[in-house]
């Protein structure tokens, strides 16, 4: 038992279903790398904040399902929500690192990723009393142009990173790394859990969440996971923004058409995928997703 909850490998045989991994990155809707060039670091404390509101609505609707998750949290957030925090780790769900500012892993030097981590983990950690295991680098940025960041990740302690997506991507994205739980550093316990994809022929494509899940029908997200599972035998980890459940925010209109599309459309629908994919699997936190793993990566 884990503070009066079943172990995760219990639950899932109980449901004879593979468990899998709910993460919600807390960020507000100013912080995201689709804006980054349009809106200043600066201006933040500025704009109207809308995550602290949009991470309660999270926490409920995982409550009614009987959903445990991790919240990836930046920072800058938890600074200014420490009641946020101290509810998260109420509910039972596990706080993790998302960095302070979600400054991207490869536009830091391997100093600069550092400290980064210690001011976050420190904020993380006072603030919601909780021991910060587990990492998300903002927009899955670490990948083949930061070859220290796991290193400096496990000489910091963390038991894993949820960093990588093992796709090609004009905005993210490793091509060619390993589509399911590794180990990154020689002599060290840290696993790396990418974010779910799934094979279709010899084409590997996102099926994690996200714009993914909000932007394309149920049916699709559902039978790409279930051929994952099928084939692969692995549980998916999923992963979405307190934002994508708010079609109210403001909205950024000098930011490129792209970057507009991606984010605003289908906000309206978000909410009401999210329960039901709530229902149709067997979800549990990435640090019990990662305690499973750790017995099949050698």
């Amino acid at each position: 038992m884990q503070d009066g909850r079943p172990e995760p490998i219990d639950e899932a045989r109980k449901a004879n279903a593979l468990l899998n991994a709910m993460s919600v990155d807390i960020e507000d809707w100013f912080q995201v790398g689709a804006f980054e060039t349009v809106i200043n670091r600066a201006d933040w404390d500025r704009l109207e904040h809308r995550v602290e509101h949009n991470s309660h609505a999270v926490l409920d609707l995982f409550e009614e399902a009987g959903i445990k998750a991790t919240f990836f949290t930046l920072g800058w957030v938890a600074e200014r929500y420490p009641q946020l925090m101290q509810r998260i780790v109420s509910d039972g769900h596990e706080v993790a690192s998302h960095g302070y500012d979600h400054a991207r892993v490869f536009t830091m030097t391997a100093e600069q990723f550092r400290d980064d981590l210690d001011r976050s983990r420190k904020i993380l950690e006072d603030s919601s009393g909780q021991a910060v295991t587990g990492y998300r680098a903002p927009s899955f940025s670490i990948d083949a142009r930061t070859p220290w960041a796991h290193e400096i990740l496990a000489e910091q302690g963390y038991q894993y990173s949820s960093s990588v997506a093992p796709i090609r991507h004009d905005h993210y994205g490793w091509a060619g790394s390993p589509r399911f739980a590794w180990k990154p550093v020689a002599g060290s316990d840290l696993i790396e859990l990418p974010v779910t994809t799934v094979k279709v022929g010899s084409r590997i494509l996102a099926a994690g969440g996200g714009g993914f899940f909000r932007l394309l029908p149920y049916a699709l997200y559902d039978r790409a996971i279930r051929k994952m599972q099928k084939d692969d035998g692995r549980g998916a980890i999923f992963y979405f923004h307190p934002w994508e459940i708010d079609p109210d925010q403001p909205r950024v209109g000098n930011a490129p058409l792209k970057s507009k599309l991606r984010h605003y459309s289908r906000l309206g629908v978000m909410r009401s995928k999210l329960a039901r994919v709530g229902k149709d699997y067997s979800w549990g936190r990435v640090d019990e997703l990662a305690a499973l793993e750790s017995g099949l990566v050698e």
